[in-house]
């Protein structure tokens, strides 16, 4: 029963997260279109590891978001209303990334 209770507090700090991440007013977040692809959680609630992609170029999104941390937690807090507010980690996911390049090059073998 843990786990599915996990599965959904890493659900719903993602979708809270992609919401929050759109009211950020760091130009080096708000000037691109990131997307948060997941969450991990530590079953204390201490720590959350966010895996964040970004599409296009990604100009200093990580130094945005570390900047923007402080914001986006108390955001967090309000809407979950958790006992304990995680310390958030941002991690670059470059798996969608990767994903488009591969379809590029199929698509450049087909045609």
């Amino acid at each position: 029963m843990a786990g599915h209770r996990q599965d959904k507090l890493n659900n719903a700090v993602c979708l809270e997260l992609a919401a929050i991440i759109r009211e950020v007013k760091d130009p080096r977040v708000s000037g691109t279109f990131v997307s948060i692809v997941g969450a991990n959680v530590s079953p204390d609630l201490s720590t959350a590891r966010i895996f964040y992609s970004v599409l296009g170029k990604d100009e200093g999104v990580q130094k945005g978001l570390v900047s923007a941390t402080g914001f986006i937690r108390s955001e967090l807090a309000k809407r979950l209303n958790l006992r304990i507010t995680p310390k958030l980690t941002f991690v670059r996911d470059n798996n969608t990334e990767r994903a488009m390049e591969i379809s590029q090059i199929l698509k450049n073998i087909e045609g």
